[in-house]
């Protein structure tokens, strides 16, 4: 387990939430195998598990930490507790525990972040059972059925900046735009999505400006201010023609700035040279992968809609910070000799979307994920 992200836990301390040697940790013997450490100024005692996705585990370390691979490339709960003969309410547990750990890691990276292009998409799955199955008391009671996974994607970095799980309306389409501008640097990126009509409505309310709009002549009140969008906000939308459910025509519609502007955005971009949403609709086939639980024709669908956001989280975490990216790898300058120069020599400098996006500078592994301790968020 990795010691490097430890710091006291105590608020009064002057040394509250330091890291490394400016945390001022001296060791102090060891509980249940695991190290422990004192606060020079404070005298507060540290349990290394606290703080990471180990505390509370009583399962052996290795065991652990091979099941949340396990989970975050895909497996099923029950599937997981039969390689590691462990029983599913063990392993069910872990995908809470994991996933609280997971999305609080993302919320302290994924902020200030710099966005030149976003892609906006919703996934279909469902929850506890489909839409059409549920009787009306169920309806009443808002016992799920039809879920929808929204994204927002950016494409350069490959990250997925946003995610939620909801229904299919306004009040999602907000939350995730919501969530989208609070980890970004204020910079209002060009936005793309499908013609799910919400999407429009929801960047203007998060980024549109107070106006009042001109007194007509004669009787009447003045109109109150109305939000409109600011001269930056870009949005265009992919509208597809199906036939038969096929796509037989794609067309481009602009909804929040011109054709000339979004020409010019284009033609700056690193990765697309056109309106499209390639890049999350792929990342959704990503996301099927690493979540049985959005698979299509299987049995493994999630029956509450908070183990489908912890397993979403473990599997996005994951994807962002331990397995590498084929599309954001980087040529080599000179190709590095391997197997002392009788094997294939490396050509690739392998890149992870976090080291993409300058979160962090190698590849980590499943350890270094589990024990990273996101440190007190009044220090952020």
């Amino acid at each position: 387990m990795q010691t490097t992200t430890c710091h006291c836990r105590n608020a009064k301390c002057p040394y509250y939430g330091h890291r490394g040697d400016p945390a001022h940790l001296k060791p102090y013997g060891t509980h249940r195998g695991q190290p422990r450490f004192r606060c020079a100024a404070c005298g507060r005692v540290l349990y290394v598990p606290a703080g990471t996705a180990y505390a509370g585990i009583r399962t052996e370390e290795g065991t652990y930490r091979l099941g949340a691979k396990l989970l975050a490339e895909g497996l099923g709960i029950r599937a997981t507790a039969r390689i590691l003969e462990l029983d599913k309410d063990t392993v069910g547990d872990w995908v809470q525990h994991l996933g609280r750990h997971c999305a609080h890691l993302m919320d302290y990276h994924f902020r200030h972040l710099h966005l030149s292009e976003c892609q906006l998409d919703e996934l279909w799955t469902f929850v506890r059972k489909k839409e059409e199955r549920l009787d009306p008391v169920e309806r009443m009671l808002g016992l799920y059925g039809d879920a929808w996974v929204w994204i927002a994607f950016a494409p350069v970095h490959k990250l997925v900046l946003a995610c939620l799980v909801g229904k299919r309306t306004l009040a999602a389409a907000k939350n995730l735009v919501q969530r989208l501008k609070r980890r970004t640097d204020g910079h209002i990126p060009f936005f793309t999505s499908d013609e799910l009509p919400h999407y429009a409505q929801a960047l203007l309310d998060q980024y549109g400006v107070l106006s009042t709009p001109p007194k007509r002549p004669g009787p009447g009140r003045p109109a109150s201010p109305r939000k409109v969008p600011p001269e930056d906000l870009l949005y265009a939308v992919v509208v597809k023609r199906r036939e038969k459910g096929r796509v037989v025509e794609v067309s481009l519609q602009v909804v929040y700035g011109t054709p000339e502007r979004v020409a010019e955005v284009l033609g700056t971009s690193p990765v697309s040279t056109t309106v499209s949403t390639y890049g999350v609709e792929r990342n959704n086939l990503t996301l099927r992968q690493h979540s049985r639980r959005l698979g299509r024709k299987v049995n493994a669908f999630s029956k509450e809609k908070d183990y489908l956001q912890d397993q979403l989280a473990l599997a996005l975490a994951y994807y962002h910070f331990v397995v590498p990216h084929r599309g954001l790898r980087q040529r080599l300058e000179q190709p590095i000799p391997t197997k002392g120069g009788r094997g294939s020599p490396k050509k690739w400098r392998q890149r992870t979307p976090a080291m993409a996006a300058g979160l962090t500078d190698h590849i980590w592994t499943m350890d270094e994920l589990m024990s990273f301790r996101v440190p007190p968020r009044a220090t952020w």
